[in-house]
This record gives C-alpha cells, structure tokens and sequence, in this order.
C-alpha cells in the first residue's frame, strides 16, 4: 500500500475545517487537524505532517507568528489559506516562509492543485535532486508515491518508518546522527531519546532487511547514527 501523505489543518472555524478535511480524506490524504496555535505546534513535531495548511486569524496565536516559529526549524510546505486577501498580507507571509497562499473562499480543485504542487516541490527540494526514486540491492523508494518495495514486493511502512528511510536514501553513503535524524523529524524540541529511534529502527529493519542482525541496507555507526548504503 502506498503511504498517504498526511496534513495537518490549522483551522478555528469548524465548518471550514471540516470541508478541508472531508475533500481531503476522498483524494486519500491522511489528515490530522489543530484549532489554534498551540495545539498546531504541539502537533506538528510529534505527527511529522507532510504539508500544513495554515489560517492566519486564529484565536490565541496569529498564523504569521506560527509561520515564522516553523521557519527556524522545519521546511515542511506550508500553504496559508485565510480570508485576508490584501497584497501585503500575502507578501509578509509568502516572504516570511510560506509555500503558497489561498484567499477564502476557494475551490477544492484549487487546492488540491496546490497542495500537490507544494508536495511535489518539497520532494524535490528535499533530495536535492529532480530525481524521484532510491534504488539499492533490490531496495526501491519511489519518493513521490511514497511507495518501498523490495524485488519488487512491496512494503508497508508506518510515516515515521517511511520519513527516517527517506531522510537515510536522500544522504546515502553518510552517516546521519541520532540527534540529526530525531531533530528532522520531531523538531529542535523534541527530547533527544535515542531509544525512540531505536525502536523504530528495529521495526524498520524486520521489514527491510533478510537477516536484521547482518543488514545489507541500513548500517548502524555506533554510538554515532545510521548510514544507508549506496550503490
């Protein structure tokens, strides 16, 4: 099964909020949603979200405020969609960081345009590269799809099992740290728990690997981090 993108909705007005997330669960997105600030930077490191979309007036914190936080930390795409249409409004945010912005109200086949345009954007960005697939040794990552197969069998992978052998293929050959892999996908906050990624790591590896004590695709550098291999 090839994973669902996930996204986050940041939305106080529980009418829009439900709109966004009903079109979005029938183009088979995985969808999580957060009704002020707070909440949406509590959930964010922990959910690891593959696009934010963000409305600017919510209740406790302003979205550019949230918007500038992200930027010191993450380049998850984020696209504002909020009632402000003025040029400035749109300018501060799209300079500050975002990804695109959406004036309400809007289509739904607009946003799903822009959404895949951001996503495809930031699988591009994020490899370095134009190129859309890892392969090694009978491994395949076809980034775009979010597909892993292995000879061709495919394998199923939990999101964050997906996001740390994505981050491993797009820097094959090098060693990436735990506090380096734990930092981009929970955040510059998140407690340095090398156990947590252990645990995924384990988990990865039943899946991935024929004998996960003698891998052949991800090697551990102990006391360092993990290395994926390279062709």
């Amino acid at each position: 099964m090839t994973a669902k993108a996930k996204i986050l909705i940041v939305e106080d007005e529980e009418p829009i909020s439900n709109f966004i997330e009903t079109t979005l669960k029938a183009n088979d997105y995985s969808v999580i949603c957060a009704k002020n600030g707070q909440e949406a930077l509590s959930m964010i490191p922990s959910h690891c979200p593959d696009l934010i979309l963000l409305d600017l007036g919510l209740p406790d914190i302003d979205g550019i405020t949230i918007l500038k936080q992200l930027r010191t930390w993450t380049s998850t795409p984020v696209i504002v969609v909020s009632a402000r249409g003025d040029e400035a409004d749109k300018v501060e945010a799209l300079d500050i960081g975002a990804d695109d912005y959406i004036v309400k109200p809007f289509g739904t086949s607009e946003l799903l345009a822009r959404i895949r345009t951001a996503i495809r954007h930031s699988t591009s960005t994020h490899s370095g590269t134009t190129e859309t697939l890892f392969c090694v040794k009978g491994l395949k990552i076809d980034f775009q799809k979010r597909l892993v197969t292995i000879d061709a069998n495919e394998v199923h992978l939990t999101q964050i099992e997906f996001k740390i052998v994505s981050l491993l293929a797009r820097s094959a050959g090098r060693v990436l740290t735990y506090d380096n892999i734990i930092t981009e996908l929970w955040g510059p906050y998140a407690i340095k728990d090398n156990q947590i990624l252990r645990v995924n790591m384990a988990n990865i590896r039943r899946k991935l690997e024929k004998n996960p004590a003698a891998p052949e695709y991800i090697f551990t550098e102990v006391g360092i981090g993990y290395r994926m291999a390279e062709e």
